[in-house]
């Protein structure tokens, strides 16, 4: 990285404790609906849009729901209601989220947001919280064709604000999500959430830190 002009930040479990809640809410109702669902159908599918979600777990399912026989339509309904009601109770913000925000806006880092999930949800949850006036631009997962991991939304967010992918940063709590900023060529930062790194995304990322607080100590101590 040459200069940090901008920091790109997903937006469930980077900036809301909301892969958590997404997660609990993806196993309550696949037990509602009396459903066998594969862990991997579930943490496999963070950070995707909606159409890549839906690819990955019908073929998570196959081995238990052959020729495409997983009632998708039935769960996403079930899920989303229970997810709805997870938000109206509460919208957690994670660690750090304000002070690196006000730390980059003094700073005059540019901000922004790609995240899988749509606008206009986006777009409540920062206005729920006070956020919207930290980010010059959010870009969703109905922007862009190709979800993560492929790197589009964070070419398109850097795009958006006008910076070189390679004076950029990227962070992310999903393995799909660090992949896909790697793959847009910036710095990507992990900050896990419900799951680890493995091996794999340990070769990835550039660094890796347990919450938002510390990737302001780390632009601080390096420089970028």
């Amino acid at each position: 990285m040459k200069k940090l002009e901008a920091v790109i930040f997903d937006m469930d479990g980077v900036l809301f404790d909301t892969e958590r809640m997404s997660c609990e809410c993806c196993f309550e109702a696949a037990k509602q609906l009396g459903l066998t669902l594969a862990e991997e159908a579930v943490y496999g599918g963070c950070g995707r849009n909606e159409a890549s979600l839906r690819r990955h777990i019908m073929e998570t399912e196959e081995p238990w729901y052959p020729n495409g026989t997983f009632p998708y339509e039935k769960y996403r309904e079930r899920f989303m209601a229970l997810f709805q009601e997870s938000l109206e109770r509460e919208l957690p913000i994670k660690k750090g989220v304000r002070e690196l925000l006000k730390y980059l806006k003094e700073k005059q880092i540019k901000t922004a947001i790609a995240s899988s999930t749509k606008g206009p949800l986006v777009r409540k949850h920062l206005e729920r919280t006070g956020l919207s006036g930290y980010f010059q631009e959010i870009v969703s997962g109905d922007m862009v064709e190709k979800s993560k991991p492929e790197p589009d939304i964070y070419l398109k967010a850097c795009e958006e604000v006008g910076v070189l992918p390679e004076n950029a940063m990227g962070i992310e709590d999903s393995f799909n999500g660090i992949r896909a900023v790697a793959a847009a060529g910036m710095t990507a930062v992990m900050v896990p959430d419900m799951v680890q790194p493995d091996e794999e995304i340990r070769q990835i990322y550039d660094y890796c830190v347990q919450d938002l607080l510390e990737v302001k100590e780390l632009i601080e101590l390096n420089g970028i």
